[in-house]
């Protein structure tokens, strides 16, 4: 919390850089989703700068070449749709947990990249924003999903169990599914200190549709769960290759 009110404070002078984001995110027909996603990632740009942040990322290959796809994972806190979207070449969006994403410059954030916001405990709301990223997918969009729906400060590595219905995104665009693991960024925010801060984020060999689909979501979540495990681990033993090959 005390890196995040650095960063407020420390950009009070480009305060106007918030109103811009909801004026782009409100004229999508003037503005391109490229051209939005450049804005989006200077902002991530220029708070990482402020906050003494830096992110490296391994396997940004794996990532497919066409087409929509869904990333899926961990997730530490508030910092980690920002650290893979910082490393994420093309542009792309979401899926938010509702109550979390009304704050300033959150609320603007998730507009301009036109992310989906869900509420968690609402399961007819939630199930029509599986349908609707599935569509957006299918289009050719690209979507990052949390699948523990949340996270717990009890230990900042610690992967939380996956809810198999967010993998029905993908099942029913038959895209690919990209397990992402991302290694200390719980630090950006949840340590009450103002030290330089490096996060990882690694891109796993992907599941196309070929791979999963005589699979039922469960057992999607189980093996994408797995892996983000194993890779997390060995990141935490400094061995970058051994976790691409999770």
């Amino acid at each position: 919390m005390l890196r995040f009110i650095y960063v407020i404070v420390g950009n009070i002078h480009r305060a106007w850089m918030i109103p811009t984001m909801g004026y782009y995110a409100k004229h999508d027909d003037k503005y391109s989703e490229e051209f939005r996603y450049q804005y989006t990632l200077k902002v991530i740009r220029q708070m990482m700068k402020t906050g003494r942040i830096t992110t490296s990322a391994y396997g940004t290959e794996n990532l497919p070449k066409e087409g929509g796809y869904v990333m899926f994972a961990n997730h530490q806190g508030k910092y980690d749709a920002l650290g893979i979207m910082h490393t994420h070449e093309k542009p792309c969006s979401v899926v938010m947990d509702d109550a979390r994403s009304h704050g300033p410059l959150v609320r603007e954030f998730i507009d301009l990249v036109q992310g989906e916001r869900m509420k968690l405990h609402d399961l007819r709301q939630a199930a029509a924003v599986i349908k609707k990223v599935a569509c957006e997918v299918e289009k050719g969009r690209k979507f990052i999903i949390f699948p523990s729906g949340g996270y717990e400060h009890r230990n900042g590595n610690f992967v939380d169990p996956f809810k198999p219905g967010c993998f029905k995104s993908a099942i029913r665009a038959k895209a690919p599914i990209v397990p992402v693991a991302i290694v200390d960024s719980w630090k950006v925010f949840d340590l009450w200190s103002l030290r330089r801060i490096h996060t990882q984020v690694y891109y796993l060999e992907p599941l196309y549709y070929e791979d999963y689909k005589s699979m039922k979501s469960v057992e999607i979540a189980e093996l994408v769960y797995q892996r983000i495990c194993a890779a997390v681990d060995a990141a935490l033993d400094g061995d970058p290759e051994r976790t691409l090959e999770c």
